[in-house]
């Protein structure tokens, strides 16, 4: 596939529809008419659009064709700017520097991504309008927020419709140092816990009046902390538990407390399931002598499973096509935190993240390299080539 000289980058339609994008104040889970612009340009090329909402949420499903279908997935949602007298350019004015980067908040996570998805499937449908094949979109405007009335809640609507999502690309900013360098194949799963102790309150010169509750959880806390959990699992890197919050006290020198409580979170591999760990770290807390609902409580809360895409059309498709316009083989990974693609993974779905590079995302002067998006809009009109355009 050849590609006409580019024009220059003030004048390329992904960076004219990644700036307009960007000049929308968009903070989660305001829309700003992000999806409005988004749905006007797939439907002017054939696209049938649906807008779910709820809770304040914006959530765009756009369809065309039918047959085995790829849902380019991403949000328009982006997080608060900070402190906008620290920002060299406007968050909310998208500029592009001397040094080519584009500015503005949203430019790596993940406008951008969108922009040169629209504009990839516009020169897709344009070349090939009999693809074979069904095209999809779901945008949300509640990725960077609860995540409850977005994604998740499109996915059970299509899930109770029946609807087949074979392939999904999630555009969140994927790369490491450069474009392409690196895809996400996979996320691990996301599990958090509250644990409480409770011990009983006493002056610490009578301790035998008293239960100290951090002396009660030590050694059970230590435990978990030392324990290797698996080697790894899948390509996903060993299951990992941290402590993320530890309070306890009354701010007296000479109290003992009667509580303390505790938050850790589990990212763990397809080596086991949410209920697995939950009761081996329930199983440690009993062998050190707490006794739940009496000593320890523990509330639980599943950001998500892990899931992972397995080499095969897809993988093939995407490995061909950063190959072609990148240059080089992308690296695929598990790693890094959770994403949208936990949800979209549910209705058995080969799901892969694709996008720019993540250097600057929910930072103050969020930038990319503007002909990054350029680039990656030839990716991804590449990877529909390869699956629909000469499919029997």
């Amino acid at each position: 596939m050849t590609h006409p000289t580019a024009p220059t980058l003030d004048d390329t339609p992904t960076l004219a529809l990644a700036r307009d994008l960007l000049a929308r104040p968009s903070i989660t889970p305001d829309d700003a008419g992000c999806q409005q612009l988004i749905g006007d340009r797939l439907k002017a090329c054939g696209f049938t659009l649906e807008t779910l909402a709820e809770g304040g949420v914006i959530n765009l499903w756009a369809t065309r064709g039918t047959g085995t279908t790829l849902a380019f997935a991403g949000h328009t949602d982006v997080v608060p700017t900070g402190p906008i007298e620290q920002w060299q350019t406007p968050p909310f004015e998208p500029t592009i520097d001397e040094e080519g980067y584009l500015r503005a908040r949203g430019a790596a996570d993940m406008k951008g991504s969108v922009a040169s998805m629209v504009t990839a499937v516009e020169r897709f449908v344009a070349a090939h309008p009999d693809h074979q094949g069904r095209l999809a979109f779901l945008i949300t405007s509640d990725e960077e927020g609860p995540a409850i009335h977005g994604t998740r809640m499109v996915v059970d609507a299509l899930r109770e419709r029946g609807e087949q999502l074979d392939y999904c690309i999630v555009g969140e900013p994927s790369s490491v140092d450069t474009l392409g360098d690196m895809v996400k194949n996979g996320r691990r799963g996301s599990l958090n816990a509250t644990l409480t102790v409770i011990g009983q309150q006493g002056h610490v010169a009578y301790p035998h009046k008293a239960r100290n509750p951090i002396h009660m959880a030590l050694s059970a806390l230590d435990e978990l902390t030392r324990t290797q959990w698996d080697d790894g699992h899948d390509g996903f890197p060993p299951t990992s538990f941290q402590i993320s919050n530890l309070n306890s006290g009354t701010g007296a020198e000479n109290v003992i407390p009667g509580e303390l409580t505790a938050r850790f979170n589990f990212r763990f591999s397809t080596a086991f399931t949410a209920d697995e760990l939950k009761a081996r770290v329930t199983e440690v807390l009993t062998r050190h002598g707490l006794i739940d609902g009496k000593s320890f409580t523990l509330d639980w809360s599943l950001s998500g499973n892990p899931f992972v895409t397995l080499p095969g059309r897809l993988l093939d498709a995407v490995s061909h096509a950063v190959e072609a316009e990148c240059q080089r083989a992308p690296v695929l990974s598990t790693s890094g935190g959770t994403s949208d693609g936990r949800f979209i993974s549910t209705l058995g779905t080969q799901v892969i993240e694709l996008g720019p590079v993540n250097a600057t995302i929910h930072q103050v002067d969020e930038r990319i390299l503007a002909d990054d998006l350029n680039i990656l809009s030839r990716v991804y009109e590449r990877i529909l080539t390869t699956l629909f355009a000469n499919q029997a």
